[in-house]
C-alpha cells in the first residue's frame, strides 16, 4: 500500500501533508522532504504517492481555514514519539483556546515536566491538527512557534483565542 501526499494551500502558507488512508502522519509548513522524515521508521519502505488532494483529510482542513475550527478534530493522526510525547499531543488535541505549558504537563501526567511538554511541541510533526500553536507562556506570552510567530497569532486569531 503507499501513502499519499499532498500540499495545501492555506492563508498561513503551504501545508504539505502525508498519509496512510484517512490517516495523518505528518503535516508541516517546511518542505515535504522534512516531512518525509518525520516518519514513523515502519513507514520507510513505503511508496509515496503524490495527489491533489487526500479524501477526508484537505476537505477538513478547508472546512477549518472556512471558519469552522472544530473541522480539524475529525482527522486521526500518528506520529512517532515518546509515551510523554504521546500522551501531550493526545492533550494538544482538547484544548479549546490556549493553555500553558505547565497546564500541558499536567494534562499530559507530569506536572513536573514543563519543559518536556515544551519539547513535545517542538517536536511536533503534525501541525495545526496537533495543535502546538494553542501552548502558550505562562501569562500569556506566545512563547516560540517552529514556523513563526506571526503564523501561531494568526492561528489563534482565526480560533478566536487572541
Amino acid at each position: 500500500m503507499a501513502l499519499l501526499a499532498s500540499t495545501f494551500d492555506s492563508p498561513i502558507g503551504t501545508i504539505n501533508l502525508i498519509a496512510d488512508g484517512s490517516i495523518l502522519l505528518a503535516a508541516n509548513l517546511s518542505t515535504m522532504k522534512a516531512a518525509r522524515e518525520s516518519l514513523r521508521d515502519d513507514y520507510a519502505g513505503f511508496k509515496i504517492e503524490n495527489t491533489r488532494k487526500i479524501p477526508i483529510i484537505t476537505e477538513l482542513l478547508k472546512d477549518y481555514f472556512d471558519g469552522e475550527i472544530s473541522a480539524i478534530n475529525g482527522i486521526k493522526v500518528s506520529q512517532p514519539g515518546a509515551p510523554f510525547s504521546q500522551n501531550a499531543w493526545k492533550a494538544m488535541r482538547k484544548v479549546r483556546g490556549t493553555i500553558s505549558y505547565s497546564e500541558l504537563a499536567v494534562r499530559s501526567g507530569s506536572p513536573a515536566a514543563v519543559r518536556a511538554a515544551g519539547s513535545a511541541c517542538a517536536k511536533n510533526a503534525i501541525v495545526l491538527v496537533v495543535p502546538c500553536h494553542r501552548i502558550v507562556r505562562t501569562g500569556g506570552n506566545l512563547g516560540n512557534y517552529a514556523y513563526g510567530l506571526n503564523k501561531k497569532e494568526w492561528l489563534l486569531r482565526h480560533e478566536g483565542a487572541l
